[in-house]
């Protein structure tokens, strides 16, 4: 004797299912929201806004740039205040090598930073997130007159 489970998926079901997304000709939340204007698209400078400032158009303000570049807190915050400064920077490579490079930071964003090395005045980017240590030399011609 066998007993059919309750759930027999190869039976085909009476109860038609509900379309969803963007198929459902009654979705409301495809239209845009009361008040907006439908047809403008993207952001717009607004006269009360802080310079460098943009608004979107349910009118909140977008930052310009990253908070990160310029927190001195972060890493590449504090960097920033660095640029022009020769430097010593240590990365690791894998689990236990180190290597260095030297120049003049020249740049810093948001995963890399950017090194004139001073030998060649070869232009180095490196990436952030493999910095162990940060040498920042001293100005050596304040103490060194030639």
């Amino acid at each position: 004797m066998f007993i059919s489970p309750p759930n027999n998926f190869n039976q085909s079901s009476k109860t038609p299912m509900p379309k969803f997304g963007m198929y459902n000709d009654n979705d409301t939340r495809q239209t845009p929201m009361s008040g907006s204007p439908s047809s403008t698209t993207g952001s717009s400078t607004t006269v009360g806004a802080a310079p460098g400032t943009t608004t979107g158009s349910q009118g909140y303000e977008l930052a310009t740039t990253s908070p990160i570049i310029n927190n001195p807190l972060y890493n590449q915050g504090w960097l920033m205040t660095q640029i022009g400064k020769y430097i010593k920077i240590e990365f690791l490579i894998g689990s236990n090598m180190y290597i260095d490079r030297e120049g003049t930071l020249q740049e810093v964003g948001i995963s890399y930073v950017v090194i004139k090395e001073s030998g060649t005045n070869d232009i180095l980017m490196c990436d952030i997130y493999s910095i162990k240590f940060v040498r920042v030399f001293d100005n050596q011609s304040i103490k060194c007159p030639v």
